[in-house]
């Protein structure tokens, strides 16, 4: 997904992944010359060594998430981010490392073990030669998905920096509460090689969640006893959202997801919760039942529930109906959980990357 969102103007020369699934879904659409299907423990560092504009790293957010078990960088999932670090400052001895970095994860990241972890990854990009900032992009600034995720951008120290793109202090709906937190409690060393990016906030989102879903797909749709299920496990107020569109002349689509909430006694209950806002609930990967998302159409006297559609989900991240998915519904789903929205990616490319390129083409040309 960040291949599509960079666009044609940008040449990939080295993409790795260590799930086959995924990485057959990548050869589907863009190839395989420069594809690696390895851990990136494995990954031969001679791969490094060429100039490159841009790494960009989404490690797994497992470690992270509301939906792990909060390890963090300890984690043996998010603790991928320290290999991609040593392979970093090997190319560097070798004289190679890129401009600009971007690295991805859950919003988790930055509250993490007290905010310690999200000082290792800056003091840890820091030492490699870069100036480092942030955002919390959600993306339903540029789809009908929530879905906030925060994006490190790091630039080597000898690029110089339009002062366009950067503020003395946190100014953007993209510099979240939390981020301001956990810079504020940076020392004089992090603060000192800290940045505030300064970026165009973008235009109202030009897609709606009707868009998205199809809501006269012909299959997959529950059986009655199963959608009776689905309204009874809902609370007084989300069925109350339900009933008050029932009726109506119009079709509604509501998102649900399960989630597990305590009762009045204490006790977890499965919970159905449904919102009519437009926007769909976060993607995640299909780890079970609750962490996949229904549609539910309501209006003209019916409510109708179906599982999202792989399709739909790929919507959801800003991917084209033409991109090959995997047929197989989980694996689909999964993909789309692990994703990177692609308009984030498209707006980081031409409201950050790009300039900064450019800057650093003006510089060396004086």
């Amino acid at each position: 997904m960040v291949r599509q969102g960079l666009g044609q103007n940008w040449q990939c020369v080295l993409a790795n992944d260590i799930d086959p699934k995924k990485c057959e879904t990548y050869r589907r659409n863009w190839g395989d010359g420069h594809l690696v299907e390895a851990d990136i423990a494995d990954l031969d560092v001679k791969q490094l060594l060429q100039p490159i504009d841009l790494y960009w790293a989404s490690s797994p957010c497992q470690d992270f998430s509301l939906a792990g078990k909060g390890e963090g960088l300890t984690g043996a999932r998010s603790g991928v981010f320290v290999t991609w670090i040593e392979k970093i400052s090997e190319a560097k001895t070798k004289g190679y490392c890129p401009r600009i970095i971007a690295f991805e994860n859950v919003g988790g990241l930055v509250t993490s073990n007290n905010g310690r972890d999200f000082e290792y990854v800056v003091s840890s990009l820091q030492g490699l030669g870069y100036r480092v900032g942030a955002l919390e992009i959600d993306a339903k600034y540029f789809l009908p998905q929530s879905r906030p995720r925060i994006f490190v951008v790091c630039v080597r120290n000898d690029v110089a920096i339009d002062a366009d793109l950067l503020s003395e202090t946190a100014t953007s709906k993209f510099h979240s509460g939390r981020l301001l937190r956990s810079v504020g409690n940076f020392d004089k060393q992090l603060a000192s090689n800290w940045v505030w990016w300064k970026l165009d906030e973008p235009e109202k989102c030009a897609h709606s969640l009707a868009d998205m879903i199809d809501i006269k797909h012909n299959s997959g749709w529950f059986e009655d006893d199963k959608t009776q299920f689905l309204l009874s496990i809902m609370s007084e107020a989300n069925l109350a959202k339900v009933e008050e569109r029932r009726d109506g002349s119009a079709l509604h689509i509501g998102m649900v997801y399960k989630r597990g909430r305590k009762n009045a006694e204490g006790q977890v209950r499965q919970r159905a919760e449904v919102r009519f806002d437009g926007v769909a609930g976060c993607l995640r990967t299909p780890g079970g039942g609750s962490s996949r998302q229904t549609v539910l159409v309501v209006g003209q006297g019916q409510v109708r529930a179906r599982l999202l559609s792989v399709r739909e989900a790929m919507r959801l991240m800003g991917l084209p109906d033409s991109y090959c998915v995997p047929e197989n519904y989980n694996q689909g789903y999964k993909l789309a959980g692990d994703g990177v929205a692609v308009p984030i990616v498209s707006y980081l490319r031409d409201k950050l990357f790009e300039p900064l390129l450019a800057s650093q083409a003006e510089q060396a040309a004086a």
